[in-house]
């Protein structure tokens, strides 16, 4: 019987030991990476980098060996190794100012033939070929380190080692370079370690991550179970933590308890040593005897009582996220304090966790679960930003600090609030910053007007109050209670609900779809050759209807987007009565979700009745769709200068895009003998969008000889998101 031979690892690392001098930095380090994409994490000065340079032959080798596919190349020259199949991402990226980007590329191909070279990386990098003239001094971080990756890639290694590759990057180059670990750990012929200290990351990209603590590994751990237990992360990661930590730290051994061993009892003073009177490092030399001495103090133990009451007074309350989910009652303590404490008592009294958090900006001490001080310490300038003399500046300044505050929290179960204008306009944008369904309710004078400024596109529910929220009475306290217990009607319910759908496992993706009336056709055929395999939610493109799909994208309950009918843009550019915002697409580009687009319903502005149409609009061609909707047909001009709008942010999207140009016309009135056809202005809004978006493999514009709502139409869209959606990043986040 033949027996099936095992390839050799990518890496294998075996007691491995590095000394600076007299400084052990690397203790016995065994590390196997057998293919793929692998993550160690670690605080500073771990010896992470150390690591990287011994494998590259950087720093000398004490003991141990390093061996890449089976080869053993310890202690040999560094170009060797490289020769070999290594490739190196050194922290900093380490390129030359004076040589431009294409002389970095050219420098570095050619070392070892194969599937990477300099057409790819700038088309992978499409960022990199606009730039290749400009030389490494000249480029921003993001772009740096775009071409230090690019540069390893072109040596076409079988090992690429990655030293921190996302520090000191915004955000949206993080997610670049998340999203492009994730297509090499698709190359089977590539194997990458990655050194990181962003756990996002380091989770993402990697199916098991190893923890570096003081030179050796510590432990490696699956990375779904880092990334979910935060307490974990600061158990392991937590800067200021002591890392003397053990294998067995998290699991006690089978059959036994652990049992808490009792404090020893001291009831006199207390002799305090303070073993490193300077901040230590792993290279520090050990402090003399007689400077430990001088440097301990005498403390009491009542003292010592006394420091740790005062400590944990003085946590602030945003740190306290665990635990079972809690309803928050919120609202301005110092004149809605009976209101609000009345509607904490009915939702305690259903069996829910309740806080009560004050947002008030006079300045006064409430009692209460969360203090207004402690809010406005979220505020990017601190409390004084928030507690001045200009009332109206002050309430601005505690609702940013509130919706930041509220983000951080992880248990929230529901929220609710009662006052005016001033406390529904101070929780109203914290509310919309939680996700759609966690249950939110305000309950305010100003609930039977117009609420649109507060709601947004948010699941916010208003409750009018009838009398003022000023004291309680008869009216008020039905009210009040009505309020309180349907909010915890909801929550209770919610949770029972999510109890449920944790027991099953037949859960459908969603996926958002706009539509407008003219685009119905399409989207329902859409809609129904997808929904044996998605949840189809469609969003009424009316203003606020993208504007709440893309709030479900920025909350991740969404795995991908059918953008069909984008003429929410048309009303933002030219004054219509259902505009977008300036962020349209922006939660799109920031999630990196599959994208795939279209132009409907750009034939027309939006208006009221005919007598509310701006003065500079008299004459356009009209058409009245009933007496309180007007709809104007948009110019050549205006259909090029939308496609340019559209065209630039598409090519901030990262993730795979298809987005399709119905030449038959874009909406129902855009059809051959319909009241909107004009070829013409159709022709302008296309050509301004392939003038402008930087098509890629990646990112492509798609012509169809067909009318939007033609089923052919319908079944290429269809065709082209099933397609995508079957990558990588949009699996992982249907799973999160």
């Amino acid at each position: 019987m033949s027996e099936t031979r095992r390839s050799p690892a990518a890496l294998e690392v075996r007691g491995l030991d590095v000394y600076y001098g007299h400084s052990h930095a690397l203790q016995e380090v065994d590390l196997t990476l057998e293919s793929g994409v692998f993550s160690v994490v670690g605080r500073n000065g771990m010896g992470k980098t150390t690591l990287c340079k011994a494998i590259m032959g950087l720093v000398g080798v004490s003991g141990g060996s390093i061996r890449v596919r089976g080869e053993d190349v310890t202690r040999r020259p560094p170009a060797q190794i490289a020769r070999l199949g290594v490739g190196y991402v050194p922290q900093g990226r380490r390129l030359w100012r004076s040589l431009s980007v294409d002389e970095h590329l050219q420098l570095a191909g050619g070392m070892r033939s194969g599937a990477w070279t300099v057409e790819r990386i700038y088309d992978t990098f499409p960022r990199l070929a606009e730039r290749k003239g400009h030389g490494g001094g000249q480029l921003s971080g993001g772009e740096q380190q775009m071409l230090a990756i690019s540069r390893a890639l072109l040596t076409n290694p079988h090992l690429l080692i990655m030293d921190e590759p996302t520090e000191g990057l915004a955000p949206v180059i993080v997610a670049q370079v998340e999203e492009m670990l994730l297509r090499l750990r698709e190359d089977e012929d590539m194997s990458v370690l990655v050194i990181e200290q962003n756990i996002g990351v380091a989770t993402a990209v990697s199916r098991n991550v190893a923890i570096m603590v003081n030179g050796r590994i510590n432990r490696i751990i699956d990375s779904a179970r880092l990334a979910a237990d935060r307490e974990l992360q600061q158990r392991l990661l937590g800067v200021g933590l002591h890392a003397e930590l053990e294998p067995d730290l998290d699991v006690a051994e089978a059959g036994t308890e652990a049992k808490p061993v009792p404090a020893p009892r001291r009831d006199g003073p207390v002799r305090i040593y303070v073993s490193n009177p300077t901040l230590p490092t792993r290279w520090s030399q050990p402090v003399p005897i007689a400077r430990i001495e001088a440097a301990a103090r005498t403390l009491s133990t009542q003292i010592a009582r006394l420091d740790e009451t005062a400590r944990r007074k003085r946590e602030p309350a945003a740190a306290q996220t665990g635990g079972p989910p809690v309803v928050l009652v919120v609202g301005t303590l110092d004149t809605k304090g009976l209101e609000l404490r009345f509607i904490r008592d009915i939702i305690a009294e259903s069996g829910l966790r309740t806080r009560l958090v004050d947002v008030s900006t006079s300045g006064k001490h409430s009692s209460c679960d969360v203090s207004a001080q402690e809010i406005a310490l979220n505020h990017g300038r601190g409390g004084s930003a928030v507690f001045g003399p200009d009332r109206g500046v002050a309430v601005t300044a505690m609702a940013d600090a509130f919706a930041n505050w509220l983000r951080r929290q992880g248990n929230v179960a529901g929220v609710i609030s009662a006052g005016g204008s001033g406390a529904a306009s101070l929780v109203a944008p914290g509310m919309r910053a939680l996700p759609v369904g966690v249950p939110k309710l305000i309950i305010s004078s100003v609930a039977s007007g117009d609420v649109g400024p507060y709601v947004g596109p948010a699941d916010i529910t208003m409750m009018y109050s009838v009398t003022d929220v000023q004291g309680l009475n008869s009216i008020s306290r039905a009210v009040l209670a009505n309020g309180a217990n349907a909010l915890a009607g909801m929550v209770k319910a919610r949770l029972d609900q999510r109890a449920a759908t944790a027991r099953s496992t037949g859960s459908l993706p969603s996926v958002g779809i706009t539509m407008f009336g003219v685009t119905t056709p399409a989207v329902q055929k859409i809609a129904a050759d997808l929904r044996d395999d998605f949840e189809c939610l469609v969003f009424h493109a009316t203003g606020v209807g993208g504007r709440s799909m893309e709030k479900l994208v920025e909350s991740g309950q969404l795995a991908g987007v059918i953008d069909l009918t984008t003429t929410e843009v048309c009303d933002l550019l030219m004054g219509g009565v259902f505009p977008a915002t300036e962020d349209r697409f922006g939660a799109i580009i920031r999630s990196r979700l599959p994208y795939v687009g279209s132009v409907g319903a750009l034939d027309m502005v939006n208006f009221g009745a005919p007598d509310t149409i701006p003065e500079r609009y008299r004459g356009r061609k009209f058409h009245v769709h009933n007496p309180q909707v007007t709809l104007m047909r948009t110019t050549a001009d205006e259909n090029e200068r939308m496609g340019r709008w559209i065209g630039e942010r598409l090519n901030h999207m990262d993730a795979p895009v298809r987005f399709f140009l119905p030449e038959g016309g874009v909406s129902a009135l855009d059809a051959r003998g319909q009241p909107f056809w004009d070829p013409d202005a159709d022709a302008a809004l296309f050509r301004a969008l392939e003038r402008t978006v930087r098509q890629t493999g990646n990112r492509q514009l798609i012509r169809i000889p067909k009318n939007i709502n033609d089923p052919d139409f319908a079944a290429a869209i269809v065709s082209a998101f099933r397609a995508l959606f079957g990558r990588t990043g949009a699996r992982r986040r249907q799973a999160r």
